[in-house]
């Protein structure tokens, strides 16, 4: 598989940011065994969410006092320099989550960003209720899409625009084909045909761990449609490259 191009040109910004720091050398230690679901979302009242279905798992990476999220279903460990992890071929998805959690612990660290660890128990609703309100308050009643099934984001967005207004897709097969929400969901292969129908696209940050950001984003570009990134796995990178981003109940510690 080949590299992305988003995290590649996100190396080069970090690096930028990093010049004569001497931060390149520090020892930095991603600590995969991983976090069990209460730790990452604690006990939020919906239990369909991902992380507590099996189907991913947080990494957290530590650099000196600052922590990073993110989630992946491909859990691995690290232990090394920041060198070493900007010298990862981002080519799976283990690593490619390793190199997004350590780019939001070391963006914390540098203070160019401040919440980089996931939002826990009741805040997760709270998120999908605010991320629903801000895309109708500026947009109106237009049809969303939503690239990767959050519960919670699905239900508001329903609540907000009706069924018929919106439209999900997801890469796991126990997803498609069953209704959610009230909406039934649709097999990823059918991003560009949703992207096509929809006026404001949602995009899960899991999309730059699972080597399908580029891809929809071209898409994005082509039909010049208004998208959100949302979620903590891309909050470091979406402001290296200044992309549209949204994580309001993102925590600090």
């Amino acid at each position: 598989m080949r590299p992305s191009g988003a995290l590649e040109r996100s190396k080069k910004e970090l690096m930028r940011l990093l010049a004569g720091t001497g931060l390149q050398e520090k020892d930095v230690s991603v600590s995969v065994g991983v976090l069990r679901p209460e730790e990452a979302i604690g006990r939020p009242q919906r239990r369909d969410f991902p992380i507590l279905e099996g189907k991913e798992r947080m990494v957290e990476a530590a650099f000196l006092s600052s922590k990073g999220h993110a989630f992946t279903d491909a859990p691995t460990s690290f232990g090394g320099t920041l060198r070493e992890v900007l010298e990862l071929p981002l080519v799976d998805n283990a690593r490619r989550a390793v190199y997004l959690a350590v780019v939001n612990a070391v963006c914390r660290h540098l203070g160019v960003v401040r919440p980089t660890l996931h939002c826990r128990d009741e805040d997760p609703e709270a998120c999908g209720r605010h991320i629903a309100d801000r895309v109708f308050y500026p947009w109106g009643l237009v049809r969303v899409g939503l690239v990767g099934f959050n519960p919670a984001i699905a239900a508001h967005l329903v609540r907000v625009f009706g069924k018929k207004f919106v439209i999900i897709t997801d890469r796991n097969p126990r997803n498609v084909g069953v209704e959610k929400a009230g909406v039934v969901v649709w097999d990823s292969s059918r991003n560009e045909e949703m992207i096509g129908r929809c006026r404001v696209i949602l995009v899960t940050g899991t999309t730059l761990t699972n080597g399908t950001f580029d891809d929809l984003m071209g898409t994005l570009r082509q039909y010049h449609r208004d998208y959100w990134i949302y979620g903590v796995t891309a909050t470091g990178v979406a402001h290296l490259l200044g992309l549209n981003h949204l994580c309001p109940f993102a925590r600090e510690t």
